[in-house]
């Protein structure tokens, strides 16, 4: 397949921030597009991001000049390509947005050909057409913290895990009315006249302790009788904590051991968390190997530590690090990293969980890489309005 043409346009994500657009034009005037979300809280790793203007600039003089003249037979072959001419691992003379862009707008422009799902022709070229039965469950961010949220709460999101038996449609209502109840109970516990939502759609409020979130999500879980449909995440984001080899937490100053000490007194006081996301630095390896020999069955997820990179989950498998992971197609930059890294997690045994960002888009790609992937999870924030095009999309490829 050829491509005639190269587009780029600057949008708005949802927390008003500007990111790009992309949009290409295959030989025979079939067009497809990409919207490419971003993120605040980033991983030193993660592949570079280009300003829209910038972005803009590169494509009409370094991608375009190369790429028209080109027949690309498949997206791997594309992909491939790209990386050569970007030339570095971290992709900042192109952009890891751009090429992103490019990558998923491409697949779609294949999926169109092919008169096929997105979802159907990466689960073909990358997933060799294996069929993934298991609905993944839905990890929903219910009260924002850290980076995300203007309040005292170290921990970056607090979630609800939902699990989606047969229908997406029925467990995305359970979740809608479980969020709309525990607003109620925020508003009425802690004495709040108006509710104050973070980045992705939790509720925002000072706590006591970090414990708090965990305490107020277990109580209305037990209440509204969700167990065992219902459970608990948490990503701790803990590199925005992290600082000259300590962690600042809850006005304590603690070492790795003392960390991990919390963690496991988590695990022990509240029995629905299963899932415990960047714990540690992406720095300290040996925090996360320390937990995850400790954790008890609840996953230990990398997502710093991993940035979506092959090579890096490859080495955190290799040294017992995670038991999960995290995937966000911008940390990496093209559809066959992406694909790559979820490939490499499901022969390792490692539960993978496809993310959206802070900066989120109308764009849905990342439902179809669950999908292709047969992800174990999907994160896609609190069912709020920023968030609808994920969860419609869920209900749309998953429950036919």
């Amino acid at each position: 397949m050829r491509i005639k043409d190269i587009e780029v346009k600057e949008i708005t994500d949802f927390r008003g921030k500007p990111t790009i657009e992309v949009f290409l034009t295959g030989e025979d005037g079939d067009t497809a597009s990409a919207q490419i979300p971003s993120g605040k809280s980033r991983g030193k790793n993660e592949a570079d991001v280009l300003e829209p203007a910038e972005a803009k600039q590169i494509a009409e003089k370094k991608i375009k000049p190369e790429i028209l003249r080109r027949n690309f037979e498949s997206i791997g072959e594309l992909d491939a390509f790209l990386v050569t001419l970007d030339g570095t691992p971290r992709k900042e003379v192109l952009g890891g947005n751009l090429i992103l862009g490019i990558s998923v707008s491409f697949a779609r422009l294949v999926a169109k050909s092919k008169k096929k799902e997105l979802w159907e022709v990466l689960n073909e070229e990358f997933f060799g057409g294996e069929v993934f039965g298991k609905n993944p469950l839905i990890f929903s961010n219910l009260i924002n913290g850290g980076t995300h949220a203007k309040n005292n709460l170290d921990i970056q999101e607090y979630m609800v895990v939902a699990k989606t038996h047969d229908s997406f449609g029925r467990s995305i209502a359970e979740l809608k009315d479980f969020y709309e109840k525990l607003g109620g109970k925020i508003k009425e516990e802690f004495g709040l006249r108006k509710l104050v939502l973070g980045d992705e759609g939790g509720y925002s409020l000072d706590f006591p302790d970090n414990a708090g979130p965990l305490r107020v999500l277990g109580e209305a879980i037990e209440k509204g009788k969700l167990a065992p449909d219902f459970s608990l995440a948490i990503d701790a984001a803990a590199s925005g904590f992290f600082e000259n080899g300590r962690y600042r937490f809850d006005g304590r100053n603690l070492s790795t051991n003392e960390m991990a000490e919390v963690y496991e007194f988590y695990l022990k006081s509240f029995p629905l968390l299963m899932s415990i996301e960047d714990p540690f630095a992406e720095t300290d390896e040996e925090g996360f190997k320390k937990l995850t020999s400790r954790s008890a069955g609840a996953l230990v997820v990398g997502d710093d530590l991993t940035t979506t990179n092959p090579i890096a989950i490859e080495k955190a498998v290799r040294e017992e690090l995670i038991s999960g992971l995290i995937v966000k197609p911008n940390q990496i930059g093209t559809v066959t990293e992406t694909c790559e890294a979820m490939k490499i997690a499901r022969l390792n045994g490692v539960k993978t969980i496809v993310s959206h960002r802070s900066g989120e888009v109308e764009d849905a790609f990342i439902i179809h890489f669950a999908k292709a992937g047969g992800a174990y999870g999907v994160k896609i924030g609190a069912p709020v309005e920023s968030r609808t095009s994920k969860y419609n999309e869920l209900k749309r490829i998953y429950d036919r």
